[in-house]
Parts: structure tokens; sequence; C-alpha cells
């Protein structure tokens, strides 16, 4: 294993026992045949499965596989970050461990990278997911452009590509939450998007259930914008300025009018509404205030057990 190795790949590993020894046959063989010094560093996030033991083996059997394993479960960006932390390559790919994005795409990565791209993003096409899936993630993926500003085809897509100056400044951000294709992006001089092949889970569950990719979703839109805050305040204004106005037809009514029992329900209906609109509100700037609180805590983001096969780790990374 070089000390300085031109490519870098980082695969995160939570409960994978069952596509592991299927994504070792496809990806060493990649690896090796790249003709290009590489590492690959696989970061196991509190597997409770066999993935560990499956891990160690690799390590022995390859000289050029490294691994990280966390003492509990941080979450797949936790995951690359630690996985960036111990990278040495100068080019940086991801990659996940179920098999869905095909490891044969990674030549077609570097190939970006060699022509000067310092990020390569990819978009999967014919995605084996079911349909609502496939509509929700194209709504999200709008939505989350029109927020941040940004041009990412497909926030879901972990195989991508980063340039060791992008890993760098990556590293040096201390963000407790955050979201790493956005980030980068962010960092990005000479970015590219490119299609790559999209493959049916064969092994396991996906591990993003509802709550958790509307939580990283949340994290994606409060990390990199402040639109939702500033749109919950004009929607504050805009209420408020129709309240006003619809105080003055209700006065004006009265006195034309007279006194009426009508109307009870619109005005129900009118509360309810204005309800609705205030914890919304409150909700988006909890959202906020709670990265706020995570921030100043500054708790480690994650807490490595044990690297192979160097021995055990003396600390936490921060």
């Amino acid at each position: 294993m070089t000390p300085s190795p031109e490519v870098s790949l980082v695969i995160p590993v939570y409960n994978e026992q069952e596509s592991l020894p299927a994504l070792f046959d496809r990806l060493f063989p990649v690896v090796e045949g790249l003709g290009r010094s590489c590492e690959v560093v696989f970061i196991n996030d509190g597997s409770r499965d066999a993935s560990l033991p499956l891990l160690v083996r690799a390590v022995q059997d390859h000289p050029y596989v490294r691994l990280i394993d966390f003492n509990g479960n941080f979450g797949q960006h936790m995951a690359i970050l630690a996985g960036f932390a111990h990278a040495r390559g100068e080019k940086v790919l991801t990659l996940d461990a179920d098999l869905q994005n095909p490891p044969e795409e990674i030549p077609r990565l570097l190939e970006q990278m060699d022509g000067g791209h310092d990020v390569v993003g990819t978009h999967r096409v014919g995605r084996r997911d079911p349909l609502f899936r496939k509509l929700a993630s194209k709504v999200v993926n709008r939505i989350s452009n029109r927020i941040t500003g940004l041009a990412i085809q497909d926030y879901g897509c972990m195989l991508r590509g980063y340039d060791r100056r992008i890993v760098d400044l990556i590293n040096q951000c201390r963000e407790t939450t955050t979201f790493l294709p956005a980030l980068a992006q962010k960092f990005a001089q000479s970015p590219v998007d490119i299609p790559v092949g999209h493959a049916e889970r064969e092994h396991g569950t996906s591990k993003y259930g509802l709550y958790r990719l509307v939580r990283l979703n949340f994290d994606l839109m409060t990390g990199f914008s402040l639109v939702p805050l500033q749109a919950v305040t004009l929607m504050g204004l805009l209420v408020s300025a129709l309240s006003v106005l619809f105080g003055l037809f209700l006065v004006l009514r009265r006195l034309l009018v007279g006194a009426e029992a009508e109307g009870l329900f619109t005005l129900m209906a009118l509360n309810f509404f204005l309800l609705g609109v205030l914890l919304f509100g409150i909700g988006i700037s909890g959202e906020y205030v709670g990265r706020i609180y995570l921030e100043v805590r500054q708790r480690p983001r994650y807490l490595v057990r044990r690297l192979y096969p160097e021995g055990p780790e003396k600390e936490s990374r921060p």
C-alpha cells in the first residue's frame, strides 16, 4: 500500500452482510484493473450483523483495503466524513455498499476527473425504485435546487468523485449536520454531472425510511439556505395583511348589514388556517434553533473504535 495513493474509494457500510460478498467480487477487480495506486476505505457504521468480520477479512486479504470501525451508528454522511478524514488519495470517490450503483462506473468518474473536473456528480438512469419514490425524488430535487440555489440533478445518488482540494475543504468544516453533495457543490470550481446505471437492491432493505429521508432533506434545506425562514416571514406578513383587510370587511359588513350569526364556520376555518401557519413557522424556526443547539454543544460527530490494519484508535474524531 503506497503512502499516497492516487485514488481513494470511501464506502460506508451499515448492516450489509448479504451485499458485501457480491460487492467484493465486483469492486476489487475494478480497483485492480484501474492501473493506478488505490486504496479502499470502508467505514463500519455500527453494524449489528456480520458486516464487521467480512470487512476485517477483506482488510486481511487485500493490502489496499482499510477499515474504520465506529462504536455506534452515526449515519451515512458522518461515515463518509470519517472516510474523508482518513483518505489519502488525490481523487476521492464515494460509493454505497448495496450495489445499486455499479462499481463498474468508477473508471467513468475518474475519466471526468482526469479532464479537470473537481466534483463529479451523478444522476441515476433507469431507476429500479418504486414509482412513488421516484416521483418524490424528482419533487425534492427541484425544491432543493430552488431553495439552495444549486444545480444537482440527483441528491440521492452517492456515487460521486471529489478532488483532493474539495475533500480538504470539507474536512475543514465542523458542521454537526451537513449534506456532502451540496457542500462539495458549494466549493466546486468545475463541477460536472454524468448519468450512471442503477440496479434494484438484491439483498437487505434500504436504511432510509420515510422519517430519515424527511430528516435528511430538512438538513439540506436549513443547512444551505435561509429561504425557508424568510418564506415563513413573508407568509406571516401576507397573512397579517389579509387578516387586517378581512377585519375591515367584517366591520363594514356589520355597519351596513347589521349583526349576523352566519359565518361562524368561515371564522373557524380561518382560525385553523392561521394556527397552521403559526405552527409551521414555529417548526421552521425550531429547525434553525436546533441546528444552533447541535453546533454549540461541540460534541464529536462520530467516535472511532478501531482502525484496521493500524490498530486501536486513541481518540475520537471531532
